[in-house]
């Protein structure tokens, strides 16, 4: 898939009906700037509002995802946005003169082949997809597990659970706009005959028919014309999770295993990806330098530690808090010695590398609350409670929080927490011996 962000190059429309309301509906793909993301737009009501298709909006996910913002909603969203990602369209714009998409033949295809038609064109502006850097794990109270792991591409792999184990069916494929338009999209709903009363008494699927969807009745196979794929309920649950994650809002480098999903735990993946995006990406605080030399800057800190490149773990001292708190910075960057060595491929900050960053910053703690004067030295005597949380990697911003809690003569015990966007991801309680220089 292109590194560029695309949209389609011209407009195009199907008319159908819809799955759940049984209405007849309009929808027209149009081109949209760089940035836009995909966007619902409701023509037939005043004002023709329009709906960010985004996981926060998501506002009911039963038997289909419906999107919201104040009292406008549009429903079973799930089809069309998995057309446009699985094909790799970024930016568009869907318009439509009721609530919900037409059905067509319960699968993505007819989406895919009003792409085809409207065609796409690359933009002049790159894609920022979100590349998992480790494992990501969701178990719903139903019984859906979903996981994400590390990967150069976009795969998915589902296993698909019937009740009481029945047309249980495995499928595994890259997401490519190809292998989406020949082996994804093809795949129809399906339902269980159980299942259809109780959905009618809820108003839902009054457009439903063997025309657009699969019925299941005991171990037999009910529809219009032959299952598509020997896996067609495994194909059509990923062709569900590529529409559903598209409410991320950007392309995903992760191989996705899912067991028994559905749109609630699709979703909820969805939202987060979204907070640990956010995480990523969000701004370092900004360091507010107290007066009265509080703060401590490379030059002051080589002053105080006898450490040196490659060893040295503190960049600078940003904070003083009373006698025995100190909070210290370490800028992690891929020109770190130990990356080298330490996973190639797969760059994190050693453990035990973090550890002494504590130490360090424990240290300065400790000769500060002693007066300065002569340079000491600190050993290690003991480290306990010692936890690692979450890896750190290059381009991440350590802070580390240390509290001298016990001092007598040259002894120190000292508590300590590496933090990175607000989240622990090491910590450790010390025992140091110092001695003078």
């Amino acid at each position: 898939m292109s590194d560029l962000q695309h949209t389609l190059a011209s407009s195009a429309s199907l008319t159908g009906t819809s799955l759940h309301t049984g209405g007849k509906v309009t929808l027209t793909l149009h081109p949209a700037p760089v940035g836009t993301g995909r966007k619902f737009k409701r023509v037939d009501l005043p004002d023709e509002p329009v709906i960010h298709a985004h996981c926060a909006n998501v506002r009911t996910v039963e038997r289909a995802t419906t999107l919201g913002e104040g009292n406008v909603k549009v429903q079973t969203v799930e089809h069309v946005l998995s057309a446009l990602s699985g094909l790799g369209v970024d930016n568009a714009i869907i318009e439509m003169d009721a609530n919900e998409p037409p059905i067509g033949d319960g699968s993505a295809r007819p989406f895919v082949e009003l792409i085809r038609k409207a065609g796409l064109v690359a933009q002049d502006a790159p894609r920022a997809p979100f590349v998992v850097h480790e494992p990501i794990f969701l178990e719903s109270r139903s019984g859906s597990l979903m996981t994400i792991v590390p990967d150069d591409r976009f795969r998915v792999s589902c296993t698909n659970v019937g009740p009481d184990g029945r047309f249980t069916q495995f499928y595994s494929t890259e997401i490519t706009p190809e292998l989406y338009e020949k082996e994804i999209a093809p795949a129809r709903t399906f339902v269980f005959y159980e299942d259809v009363k109780p959905l009618l008494d809820k108003g839902l699927i009054k457009g439903g028919s063997l025309e657009n969807a699969v019925v299941v009745k005991g171990d037999s196979v009910l529809s219009k014309e032959p299952v598509r794929f020997p896996e067609e309920f495994a194909r059509h649950k990923i062709l569900d999770i590529v529409g559903d994650l598209a409410l991320f809002g950007r392309p995903i480098r992760g191989h996705v295993i899912a067991v028994k999903p559905g749109h609630g735990p699709n979703t909820e993946l969805a939202k987060i990806l979204t907070k640990k995006q956010a995480q990523l990406h969000a701004l370092v605080p900004p360091t507010v330098i107290p007066k009265g030399g509080s703060v401590l800057d490379i030059n002051n800190v080589m002053q105080v530690l006898p450490h040196r490149y490659p060893f040295l773990m503190v960049d600078r001292v940003v904070e003083f808090e009373g006698e025995n708190k100190c909070t210290g910075i370490k800028s992690v960057t891929i020109n770190e010695p130990y990356f080298q060595g330490h996973f190639p491929g797969h760059p994190v900050m050693p453990g035990v590398l973090q550890l002494e960053a504590m130490a360090q910053v424990a240290s300065i703690a400790f000769i500060r609350q002693q007066g300065g004067g002569t340079a000491k030295i600190g050993y290690f005597m003991s480290a306990d409670s010692v936890k690692f949380r979450k890896p750190v990697l290059p381009g991440d911003t350590l802070f580390i929080y240390v509290e001298v809690t016990k001092s007598k003569r040259n002894i120190a015990k000292a508590s300590g927490r590496c933090l990175v966007n607000g989240e622990v991801v090491s910590q450790a309680e010390m025992m140091f011996g110092f001695i003078e220089s």
